[in-house]
């Protein structure tokens, strides 16, 4: 594990309350390391509804397969994260590493093996052995308690340098109900639907169906908005659990997505998102900065964000922010490559707020010194405008290091 912590963690990190109908445990069952925290149980109250979007990649993990298929029943009783393997590209041993893996679970809670959702990060292409949940997942059942959201949130890291945790208190109706959310993801960040890992949890009175809304349309500007190094995982996974326990203190039962109780509680929902993305952005492997791509004035939104991605996935345009280095040349590369309309003569550059590139040349008040004391900040803002359109968007990615190379190359070891 990456022992120091990065330099864009958040100063503060929440306090995470209690959520009436979750109970939390963690354990370390040796998955890929001895004495390591590695696994996470998170226990429901019966009527806990359930929604989750998952990676689009085609070799997707055996965890990913096994909650497909489950959403449907729309009801949660409990879930189980592990770090250190992956358990994808593992064929019918991985298949059968989650079905015993829920069994386990099941038994211990004395559920339905379908109520059990399952997630898994680490190393691909190792078989996970299951059998090692045995004897855990009954310790961890007997032991959760409501607390333990950072200790929950440490259990699922793999290169992560610290844990990601957001909390929300909002009122729904008349009455207060909260939402906590955890994540982890450091490399592997491309995000197609979800992000690496992250959950989020409410005792809101909501429908699975309503839940699925809420993350479908809270994805797009928050987790599929993130990139690290342009890789999509095998193990994109983002599920939600609403326990419905407010609904005893007076909360509205909401069962229509376009229900106007719901407002509030979307805003801040999405908010959770967001700020966990942001988090993972801020945690990308090596990264010693937070960059922010800003695409405006292009043909589309969906344009905008195509550029956005294609400057913020550039090897190029990501070191030469690693090296404190304006490289506007850089940007209008990627620009170029992303095969968006665009006019090259229309083109204005600027780096946190100060434009080095106008008109398809170096802007006339260009100033070496200026535009290079502001490149040695933790937070830069790459902002591109293309100047034929209304298209806007806004994309997060990390500076690309040494360290990175040094972090995956020795990843299996």
């Amino acid at each position: 594990m990456v022992t120091a912590i990065s330099p864009l963690a958040p100063q503060n990190v929440p306090d995470m309350p209690r959520i009436a109908g979750i109970r939390l445990a963690t354990a370390a069952a040796g998955i890929r390391y001895q004495n390591r925290t590695d696994v996470l149980l998170a226990l429901f109250d019966k009527g806990t509804s359930v929604a989750g979007v998952f990676t689009k990649s085609k070799c997707p993990s055996a965890a990913v397969d096994w909650c497909r298929a489950r959403l449907k029943g729309g009801e949660a009783r409990a879930l189980v994260v592990n770090s250190g393997n992956a358990n994808a590209f593992t064929g019918k041993i991985g298949r059968q590493a989650t079905a015993l893996t829920a069994a386990i679970a099941a038994k211990a809670i004395e559920s339905n093996p379908g109520k059990i959702f399952l997630a898994s990060t680490g190393v691909i292409g190792e078989p996970l052995d299951a059998t090692k949940f045995d004897g855990v997942l009954d310790e961890l059942a007997k032991n959760a308690t409501p607390d333990g959201w950072h200790n929950a949130a440490r259990a699922i890291m793999t290169t992560d340098t610290f844990a990601k945790v957001a909390t929300a208190t909002v009122k729904l109706g008349k009455t207060k109900v909260r939402i906590n959310g955890i994540a982890k993801g450091a490399g592997m960040i491309a995000p197609d639907m979800a992000t690496l890992l992250a959950f989020v949890f409410t005792d809101a009175p909501i429908s699975s169906g309503v839940l699925q809304t809420l993350l479908k349309s809270g994805v797009n500007d928050t987790f599929n908005a993130v990139t690290i190094d342009g890789d999509t995982s095998t193990s994109d996974t983002l599920m939600a659990f609403a326990t419905g326990a407010a609904a005893a203190k007076g909360a509205p039962v909401i069962k229509r997505a376009n229900d106007p109780h719901l407002k509030a509680f979307a805003a801040a929902f999405h908010g959770i998102l967001a700020d966990l993305a942001e988090q993972v952005a801020r945690d990308g492997e090596g990264a010693r900065k937070l960059v922010e791509v800003v695409v405006e004035g292009a043909h589309s939104d969906k344009s905008a964000r195509k550029v956005a991605m294609s400057i913020a996935n550039s090897p190029l345009v990501k070191t030469a922010v690693a090296g404190e280095d304006a490289n506007w040349g850089r940007v209008v590369m990627a620009v170029g490559k992303a095969g968006e309309p665009a006019n090259r003569d229309k083109l204005a550059i600027s780096f946190n707020g100060i434009r080095v590139a106008s008109r398809g040349a170096r802007d006339p008040a260009y100033n070496e010194e200026q535009v290079s004391a502001t490149m040695k900040q933790p937070k830069i803002q790459i902002k591109v405008a293309m100047g034929i359109g209304k298209g806007r968007d806004r994309v997060l990615t990390c500076d690309l290091t040494k360290e990175y190379v040094a972090i995956n190359g020795d990843y299996r070891s």
